[in-house]
């Protein structure tokens, strides 16, 4: 009974962290581009749009992440409160890296990493969901694109969209676009923190979401305005027009995966769907930019280390071999120590280079 009760306090408190993180970062546009100015406003509709996505579409994802990527027989309680604890080891040592992760490739990466563990896991279905990965903001950078030309064109003919009447006009369809934005959000990130508990037979489905959804309101309007400042800052150099396509092709991509069950990045939709359009506007250039390096470290960092963190706990709290775990960190710690000094190296290569020196 106390692994139950801690397990549900692990993704009740995931949630809060899912709602202060990505969530929030999912009504940052209207609130950049100034069609939403009010940041207090714009938390609350963020987190109702969310709540409202979780409520009336969350379910097949969280089916998914629940029982369509190992077997459900394994999720004990246990085994749940460890996937639940991988990922927020996880979140918090991208943290003190200052990586940014995707909480959907976490918390992929924490079942799978139990699975690898078991040797039972569904290889199709990870095969279908790694897959849309990267065909997903595929499509969004393809559709960035494609909007960045016509609107580009429509700026030049039109000028008058960017004042007057067709301002506001735009801003109101900004807002809209937010909205569903946060609402696509809701429906694929809840099932981050339900799908275990749920796979699990803790709580059923539907408590699952609405109280997920809830809890992942909750942490936008109370924890979210950091996040959202960032975002908004990022977003400004958009205008209207601009802004309401990167939001809309990112929701309507995230709203239909989730229609199907698919846990994908919204973060990662939008990033390529703003390379796209960036693309359209500046050429190639927008390639030598550190968000291209930024984007790749997330995708492949997110889902590998969640599954490391989830299979080492698994060998360790369950099935007691000390020996694959000291093995495996080892490994990881050499990782991640080559890592620092490659890193350690370039820097001081770049400061010999701008100061300077030489032999």
């Amino acid at each position: 009974m106390i692994l139950t009760y801690a397990a549900c306090a692990v993704a009740l408190f995931f949630a809060l962290n899912i709602g202060a993180s990505g969530a929030a970062a999912s009504i940052s546009i209207p609130y950049g581009s100034g069609a939403l100015p009010n940041r207090k406003l714009a938390l609350l509709l963020c987190g109702i749009a969310i709540f409202a996505g979780a409520v009336l579409g969350g379910s097949e994802v969280v089916k998914t992440i629940g029982s369509n990527i190992i077997p459900h027989q394994f999720l004990t309680v246990k085994v749940v409160l460890i996937i639940l604890s991988s990922a927020a080891v996880a979140l918090f040592i991208a943290n003190i890296l200052s990586i940014p992760l995707s909480t959907s490739e976490i918390t992929v990466g924490a079942v799978v990493g139990v699975g690898v563990a078991k040797h039972a896991l569904f290889i199709n279905n990870i095969l279908v969901i790694v897959g849309f990965w990267f065909l997903i903001p595929a499509i969004g950078f393809s559709f960035g694109f494609l909007f960045g030309k016509v609107i580009k064109r429509i700026e030049q003919k039109f000028p008058q969209v960017k004042r007057g009447k067709c301002k506001k006009i735009l801003s109101i369809f900004v807002i809209i676009v937010g909205f569903f934005e946060s609402f696509s959000a809701g429906m694929n990130n809840v099932a981050n923190a339900a799908g275990p508990i749920v796979g699990a037979g803790i709580v059923s489905t539907h408590t699952g979401i609405l109280i997920g959804g809830f809890i992942i309101a909750i942490g936008v309007v109370l924890l979210g305005k950091g996040v959202l400042q960032t975002n908004a800052k990022r977003i400004t150099k958009f205008s209207l027009l601009e802004g309401g396509a990167i939001s809309g092709t990112g929701a309507v991509l995230v709203i239909l995966s989730s229609l199907f069950g698919l846990p994908v990045p919204l973060t990662q939709v939008t990033s390529t769907a703003i390379m796209g359009l960036g693309v359209a506007q500046k050429g190639k250039e927008i390639f030598k930019t550190k968000v291209i390096s930024k984007i790749v470290k997330v995708w492949i960092v997110s889902p590998f280390l969640a599954l490391v963190i989830s299979y080492g706990f698994i060998k360790m709290f369950v099935d007691s071999d000390m020996y694959a775990v000291v093995v495996l960190f080892s490994v990881c710690a050499a990782t991640l120590g080559i890592i620092s000094l490659v890193k350690t190296i370039k820097e001081e290569s770049r400061t010999t280079f701008e100061g300077g020196g030489g032999i």
